[in-house]
């Protein structure tokens, strides 16, 4: 007798089309399975529908490390013993290696480590728009230029979605503070919007292809932007046709009607009054739950829009745990160490030195001073939702000691102290500021060399989620601190672990400042080797410093500009962020947008164009000889800015719309390309809803920075 052949559902057959088997399983669900795809059912977790074997989606925070289990319905850790990651330097480090390879490499280990802890989504990358120093997540996003941004974004997404696992690039959009951040309304011209805080977005989707994406907390014109219909149901879905699904930050759904309408699909982290000890699931009384499924069966809601989210969800699904070819994953293997320290040493940037201090000729100091408590605090903890238990850390006083020990006598003093890290809350020191400050200066009138790791510490009001900094200066006195210390000693080394922008009213008193960042689990080591010249810095700044706080277009109109009344906030500098800013008012910034020094000169030859008349669809071929005229192999991040000299529209001086980062060893020349689309060099268009680029002549500018511009190249656009 014939046994019936078992088939295998279509929706479970791999080698079916991707929207073969959405279909299929959605034709197979009921109305009730379709809405529990669309909410969580803990706190990094939702449904899928286990009657048909389709599985949950478990979220992670990134986006610098696997952040450790939670527990299910709070958020206490749950004390796995086995969820140490390797913690990868912030994002602000990894945007100042302009270096999109790397942003490859560090998207695909940071997916290995995801995917080995069996997460569908990470919840990264951010790239909202430096707007303002004060910012308190600054430090987990790409800086204050949209093209940067874009450019770094897409090889992280690539590198996470490798490993069938999703990245969620947040917060979508306008989220570019944290005070008030629940309910601030947001309100920007058209312009602003286009040019400035969506490429970074539009990139993620359209050339990233972006599984995920977060909404963020606050409102843009009146909504809130986790069930926006502007943002998502006709820039993201209709005009950018992403196919993912809209995952909302965790409580940043208000509203029944809108979250059912306006784009959204996963519901994470609402509040339910006290549900969560009842005898029903709390997670029934999320928005897109009970209220949503009530609402479909009045016919209130069309089932279409179900469907909608439903499919979207599944597609999730299929991509990442419903795909059999996805990876294994890894976890705190040392190739993940090694992207971890090598982008920790070259995002890096040597901002001043005088006289070549560095690198350190080590036989000339036979007693060094570490000073300051970011030599020896752990930056791996605190920040918010970015917090990380890593599986280890190395200090920048360990790798201080590690490279230099055998050769000098190092000893530390802490100088300053701060709080522990608690989230929400500032804790205060226990330690007398004025006796750490005194043993430091003590100590540093005997030393030949004081190497000082100060800035910023993840700490609440710092650089930290849920707060923003309430100060342009380095925080607990390190300013009095610093000047006291180049008093009695002539060479002081400032290394700032932060990932702002600081004031430095100490700057001519030092000769030799490095910004660090925050480099992550080979911190000590990579900072190590940029003080010793194993490593020649590379890095560049992804933002401008500005000399003071009003410096910034955002911190120099009124409170409506900046941080808002409470309710509203206008962003009265319009397009003029960042350098755009520092440029149009002509002031001289600390340091400039795409800057950062090294061991080692360049020289940059002529530059030539194929022609010098394009047409708006053209390709712009530009070509240069790049030398190394110094001592030591390096590399130097060559940058296009582009101008339109005459325009219909106020246009900024320039804007950068091109770089490359060419590593040469000593004496090496090499002719650098770079092709430049003249469709980028477009506006946008209010009037008309569309990008333009008018006829006219264009200046192509060359340099090492924002304003370090070498060589001008003009071009006709006809």
């Amino acid at each position: 007798m014939l046994q019936a052949q078992n088939t295998v559902p279509v929706y479970l057959d791999p080698s079916k089309p991707l929207e073969v088997r959405v279909e299929n399983a959605l034709s197979l669900m009921t109305m009730e399975e379709k809405v529990a795809l669309c909410h969580a059912q803990s706190k990094f977790s939702s449904k899928g529908v286990q009657r048909l074997g389709i599985t949950e989606v478990w979220m992670s925070d990134g986006p610098h490390g696997v952040r450790e289990e939670i527990q299910w319905d709070n958020w206490g850790n749950a004390k796995f013993t086995n969820d140490s990651c390797t913690a990868f330097p912030a994002l602000t480090c990894l945007a100042a290696t302009f270096n999109p390879e790397l942003s490859l490499n560090y998207g695909k280990a940071i997916g290995e480590e995801a995917r080995y802890r069996k997460k569908e989504v990470l919840l990264g990358p951010g790239v909202n728009i430096y707007r303002t120093p004060l910012n308190g997540r600054n430090f987990e996003y790409l800086g204050e230029d949209p093209y940067l941004s874009s450019k770094m974004v897409v090889p992280y997404i690539h590198g996470v979605q490798q490993n069938g696992v999703a990245a969620c690039v947040k917060h979508f959009a306008l989220n570019n503070q944290e005070q008030w951040r629940g309910n601030i309304d947001v309100e920007l011209s058209d312009r602003a919007l286009y040019e400035i805080y969506l490429p970074a977005f539009k990139a993620a989707v359209t050339e990233g292809k972006a599984w995920a994406i977060m909404g963020s907390y606050n409102k843009f014109r009146g909504q809130h932007c986790c069930h926006n219909d502007l943002l998502l149901n006709k820039i993201l879905k209709t005009d950018w046709k992403f196919d993912g699904a809209v995952i909302t930050d965790w409580g940043g759904a208000h509203n029944d009607k809108e979250a059912a309408l306006n784009g959204l699909d996963i519901e994470m982290g609402t509040g339910t009054d006290g549900l969560t000890t009842s005898s029903q699931s709390s997670y029934d009384f999320y928005h897109l739950a009970n209220p949503f499924l009530k609402a479909l069966k009045n016919g209130e809601v069309s089932t279409d829009v179900l469907n909608d989210k439903a499919r979207r969800v599944l597609r999730l699904i299929f991509r990442t745990n419903m795909n059999p070819a996805r990876p294994w994953g890894s976890f705190v293997t040392p190739e993940h160490s090694k992207v971890a320290n090598q982008v920790a040493k070259e995002g890096i940037v040597l901002l001043k030195n005088d006289q070549q201090i560095l690198p350190l000729d080590v036989k000339a100091y036979k007693k060094i001073l570490v000073v300051g408590e970011n030599a020896t605090r752990k930056m791996t903890l605190g920040g918010g939702s970015s917090e990380l238990k890593a599986k280890y850390e190395i200090s920048p006083l360990q790798g201080v000691k590690n490279t230099f020990g055998q050769q000098s006598e190092i000893k530390y003093a802490m100088g300053y102290a701060s709080g522990g890290s608690a989230y929400g809350r500032e804790l205060p020191s226990k330690l007398n500021a004025d006796s750490l400050r005194n043993q430091a200066i003590r100590m540093a009138k005997e030393a030949d060399l004081v190497l000082y790791f100060g800035g910023l510490n993840k700490n609440y009001l710092q650089d930290c989620e849920g707060g923003d900094r309430t100060q342009y200066d380095l925080p607990f006195d390190q300013n009095k601190l610093l000047a006291e210390l180049a008093k009695v000693n002539k060479k002081v080394v400032v290394v700032l672990i932060s990932g702002n922008a600081v004031a430095m009213p100490w700057i001519n008193q030092v000769p030799a400042i490095l910004q660090a960042w925050y480099p992550g689990s080979e911190s000590g080591n990579a900072i190590a080797s940029v003080l010793s010249g194993e490593t020649n810095p590379s890095g560049k700044l992804p933002f401008s410093f500005g000399v003071k706080l009003n410096d910034y277009g955002a911190n120099s109109f009124d409170k409506l500009c900046f941080p808002g009344d409470g309710t509203r906030e206008v962003y009265k500098e319009d397009i003029l962020v960042g350098y755009r800013w520092f440029d149009a008012k002509n002031i001289a910034p600390l340091f400039p947008f795409g800057y950062g020094l090294s061991y080692t000169t360049f020289q940059f030859g002529k530059a030539t164009v194929d022609k010098t008349k394009y047409t708006k669809n053209d390709v712009v071929k530009l070509s240069f000889t790049l030398t190394n005229t110094g001592t030591t192999t390096g590399a130097e991040v060559a940058q296009v800015y582009i101008q339109d000299k005459v325009s219909s529209v106020m246009r900024p001086v320039k804007e950068l719309k091109g770089f490359s980062k060419i590593k040469l060893g000593v004496g090496e020349s090499r002719v650098v390309n770079m092709e430049l689309p003249v469709s980028e060099w477009a506006f946008y268009d209010e009037a008309g809803k569309q990008w333009k680029v008018e006829p006219g002549q264009f200046i192509i500018h060359l340099g090492s920075s924002s304003r370090d511009i070498k060589q001008q190249i003009p071009v006709t656009i006809e």
